[in-house]
């Protein structure tokens, strides 16, 4: 039997450190929780998009009482971006999240599994990796693609 050994890269900064432009995108991720539909769990997740042609779509998770109906934060600004821009590839992807607390999450928050394979597909779609920014007040996580997240994916890419 052969054991085989996955390692994952993810850097850690403060906003301080971040160029201008993931700074902003983050800013935009922050004021996207404040847009969300989160009654029933009380947290908050906001994401924002950058393209490729410099646009920024953001998103934010949307409840149901019917829970499978709702929708994550990353998904719906990855399907606005889609649908807004269909051949404009998805460079960037910052995601924010308040706890039941109201308040900005200590640590940055990761994106569920179904979120992570619809950026597959997304990076598949563009033929490149998304570079993904995950937010919190003590730091902020930079990853180079999702494959980081979920390096053996069902994907074609």
């Amino acid at each position: 039997m052969k054991e085989i050994e996955l390692k994952t890269v993810i850097q850690e900064c403060q906003m301080d450190e971040l160029s201008a432009e993931d700074r902003q995108l983050v800013e935009q991720a922050i004021e996207a929780t404040r847009r969300s539909y989160a009654p029933y769990s009380h947290f908050r997740v906001g994401a924002a998009v950058r393209l490729g042609n410099g646009e920024i779509v953001i998103g934010c998770n949307q409840e149901n009482a019917a829970y499978p109906s709702g929708l994550c934060a990353e998904r719906t600004a990855l399907f606005a971006a889609g649908a807004l821009y269909p051949d404009v590839p998805v460079k960037v992807l910052a995601v924010a999240a308040r706890g039941t607390d109201g308040e900005m999450t200590e640590e940055p928050t990761g994106p569920c599994g179904s979120c992570r394979q619809v950026i597959i597909e997304s990076e598949t779609r563009a033929k490149h990796p998304i570079r993904i920014l995950l937010y919190g007040r003590r730091c902020v996580y930079i990853i180079d693609g999702i494959r980081q997240l979920m390096p053996l994916t069902f994907s074609e890419f």
